[in-house]
């Protein structure tokens, strides 16, 4: 009897022991909820970036703040956070409207040099939209002729009025800015169809003591060039303002001509790789073009006293 008694109470200490130890296997091991795996990974690691991947993994709602950052949300906690990787892409809120404005430029730099003995050039016009004050497509056209004679040369070079062509874009890097004055780079494609010729060549031989001259006949050609600008403008008076602009060029392709290559291209100017423009700008504001935005619906009835209705 004392026998079975021992043997009852050491199975019954037995099962007691495998229910704790069990009761205790379950706490070590808690459940996988969303809530557990967010826990784990604010605690395991520095990586900011690796975190912000689990968080967005993890999360289940986001929104943008007012900075127009996004902002996740861990449902199960509250805890609110952001991706440190939108402060590399966002992009600046744009102060202005998309119409922005159409300005209208005259180039008076080659009309001033003619005036004090330039052989060449004579003038352009440019329109240019402006997108946001940021982004800003020009088209331009010009006229260009040249009658050069070089000093201690026999010969004068000539091109008979011609034609031009750029399109392009600047870049204002002042777009947040007061639109009185801007900074901008910008590139452009020019194109021109054009003649030239060389006259009175005149060819000395000593030894036979003889004069040879002769003409290069006229020769129908077309150039295309490559220009990097950059350039200020300033405000002058209302709608007036004032730019000046430095140019790169380089010749992409021209059209070969039996007796070598023109001295001088319409829009191009001559061989030289730089060279620069003043214009006056007159300036039209788009703003009224830009889709109004719907006005905030007011309730008129709020705030007003009502007198009680007549029984």
């Amino acid at each position: 009897m004392n026998k079975a008694k021992i043997l009852i109470i050491c199975l019954l200490a037995s099962i007691v022991l495998v229910t704790a130890s069990g009761r205790e296997k379950r706490r070590v091991s808690p459940v996988e909820t969303q809530a557990a795996q967010t826990q784990s990974i604010n605690e395991t690691a520095n990586d900011t970036s690796r975190i912000n991947a689990k968080r967005r993994a993890a999360a289940g709602m986001t929104y943008v703040n007012d900075n127009g950052f996004t902002v996740y949300v861990d449902t199960i906690s509250g805890d609110e956070w952001i991706d440190s990787t939108s402060f590399i892409s966002r992009i600046p809120k744009m102060e202005f409207p998309l119409l922005h404005a159409l300005s209208v430029g005259v180039n008076i730099w080659d009309p001033m040099m003619r005036a004090f003995g330039q052989d060449y050039g004579i003038a352009d016009a440019w329109v240019e939209l402006s997108l946001h004050n940021r982004y800003k497509p020009i088209f331009e056209v010009g006229l260009g002729t040249a009658k050069h004679t070089p000093a201690g040369m026999d010969f004068t070079y000539r091109s008979p009025m011609s034609v031009f062509f750029k399109i392009g874009a600047n870049y204002n890097f002042f777009y947040n800015s007061n639109p009185d004055y801007s900074l901008f780079a910008g590139v452009r494609y020019g194109f021109s169809p054009f003649s030239f010729a060389v006259d009175n060549v005149t060819v000395k031989s000593p030894y036979w003591d003889e004069v040879a001259v002769f003409d290069i006949p006229s020769q129908n050609v077309t150039a295309g060039w490559f220009e990097l600008n950059f350039g200020l403008r300033v405000k002058i008076w209302g709608p007036i303002s004032a730019g000046w602009t430095f140019r790169y060029k380089s010749i992409l392709h021209e059209s070969k001509a039996a007796y070598g290559k023109p001295w001088y291209i319409p829009g191009y100017g001559t061989r030289n790789s730089i060279s620069g423009s003043f214009s006056i700008v007159y300036t039209l504001p788009l703003d009224h073009l830009n889709k109004k935005k719907d006005k905030d619906v007011v309730d008129i009835d709020a705030g007003i006293d009502h007198p009680a209705a007549d029984n």
